[in-house]
């Protein structure tokens, strides 16, 4: 606990720990409705191009070509908790989700390789989040003698998408073992803000302020490779295995700086390297007929995100990470039952949180502050629970899905430390806000996705 508390006294910004795990460690799960209707679970099933989000041997599994588009209608809802009131926040964005393609080449000879299969797909979802959180009239903030205001409320705002674009090969061994793999090129678009808002006791005017080094900007490309596995136990059984490399990326940032000793505000820029999990997924399936199927995937972090040392703020994090995060592990089971050319489907996905319990001071409603422990700080537990319909026209399919994902977690902001050595204070034209102490809201988070696939099997 002394560890965390002391990473949290230093200069870090909360949202470079949040995107680290949120964002760069983890890779777009957007697929076809099909795949999204069933939480993503098809590592040991396969047969179309969203076998490369999971197991690219799913790629072999494939008997026809095939190729969709998915438009996306992705829904956000935050609820921010705080001192006695709660702000909701609402925004729906329609994107292309997923688009995906495979190729099937049966091998005319007489071995036992039925086919050699390429795939390509490609997934985008939205970065898109809005949290703001309450002000609380016990905290009293003093610039000078004769001006003094009233904390009026936090905005945490981030715009952005996370694509994947994977490439693949996947091969059939006398229908009975596949393997493949994969190439993965992802890249990330993100713009940020971190604001917080005091209220003058004099004239009940407003002023704002930006936290050190914010707003910035961060554009980002990131590698990865996988490989995989499938073999049938008997017609009704299978199981399969992946691995998917660290990702290695590059992050360029553009940021504002203020109230530098020699030039004063201005625009910075800074690069880093980061190497994030790498990952292991074991798969299992049960296909009872033609009409009904069932897999279940299981994911883990074998590794921890290490970013590159170019001096003490990436050894902090390294440390950070090294002392206080969990392995990434993840559930997801999914079925299909077939109706004549009907199809319906369902999923569950669970995702532990990705932090152990931390220790930070922070303000209580009466604006005292005091030291607190936390189980879900920044990033919490997340379940989705999903389900969809499809109906296949022989060469044409269409299908629709629903994802409902909800979590809980603790929002820390607030907090800007002033001195010789660290400078994470906020500030507006005129006046410098420092705390030595977070504030800490609750949020509810529910997203509501919907998906449209359109596809023509050849």
């Amino acid at each position: 606990m002394s560890i965390s508390a002391a990473f949290f006294a230093q200069a870090q910004d909360v949202s470079v720990i949040r995107n680290t795990v949120d964002v760069y460690s983890g890779t777009p799960m957007m697929g076809s409705a099909k795949f999204n209707a069933m939480a993503g679970a098809n590592g040991a099933l396969g047969g179309d191009a969203n076998s490369l989000l999971t197991n690219p041997a799913g790629l072999g599994v494939a008997i026809s070509g095939e190729i969709s588009g998915t438009l996306s209608v992705a829904g956000n809802k935050n609820s921010s908790t705080w001192a006695g009131s709660t702000i909701d926040y609402n925004k729906t964005k329609t994107d292309l989700g997923n688009v995906g393609g495979i190729i099937a080449f049966p091998l005319m000879t007489e071995t036992a390789w039925k086919f050699i299969n390429i795939g390509i797909n490609y997934s985008n979802q939205s970065l898109d989040n809005y949290v703001e959180s309450a002000g609380n009239s016990n905290m009293i903030y003093d610039f000078d003698v004769d001006k003094s205001s009233e904390f009026a409320g936090h905005a945490y705002n981030r715009y952005g998408h996370l694509s994947k674009m994977s490439f693949g090969v996947g091969a059939n061994y006398n229908h009975n073992f596949y393997v493949g793999a994969g190439l993965n090129f992802l890249s990330t678009s993100i713009d940020q803000f971190d604001t917080a808002a005091f209220q003058s006791l004099q004239n009940n005017s407003m002023e704002y302020f930006s936290k050190q080094n914010t707003p910035f900007s961060e554009r980002s490309s990131g590698f990865s490779a996988s490989l995989g596995v499938i073999g049938k136990l008997s017609p009704n059984f299978r199981i399969g295995a992946a691995l998917e490399t660290p990702t290695f990326w590059t992050i360029d940032r553009d940021y504002n700086y203020y109230n530098d000793a020699y030039t004063g505000d201005g625009q910075g820029y800074e690069n880093r390297k980061l190497t994030t999990p790498l990952k292991a997924t074991v798969s299992a399936a049960f296909v009872a007929s033609k009409n009904f199927s069932l897999n279940v995937d299981y994911t883990l972090g074998l590794t921890k995100p290490d970013y590159k040392v170019y001096g003490p703020a990436e050894r902090e994090l390294n440390d950070f990470f090294k002392d206080n995060y969990k392995n990434l592990s993840e559930v997801r089971v999914g079925a299909e039952y077939r109706v004549q050319q009907f199809r319906l489907r369902g999923g569950y996905s669970y995702i532990s949180s990705p932090m152990d319990a931390l220790t930070i001071s922070s303000y209580n409603n009466a604006g005292v502050a005091g030291d607190q422990s936390y189980d879900n700080l920044i990033l919490g537990d997340r379940n989705l629970l999903s389900f969809g319909i499809g109906y296949d026209f022989k060469s044409f399919y269409i299908d629709a899905s629903y994802q409902n994902v909800t979590s809980k977690y603790s929002n820390p902001f607030l907090r800007g430390v002033l001195s010789d050595q660290v400078d994470s204070a906020y500030y507006s034209a005129n006046n410098i806000v420092s705390s030595d102490a977070y504030a800490v809201s609750d949020v509810k988070n529910s997203r509501n996705n919907f998906f449209l696939t359109l596809g023509w099997k050849f």
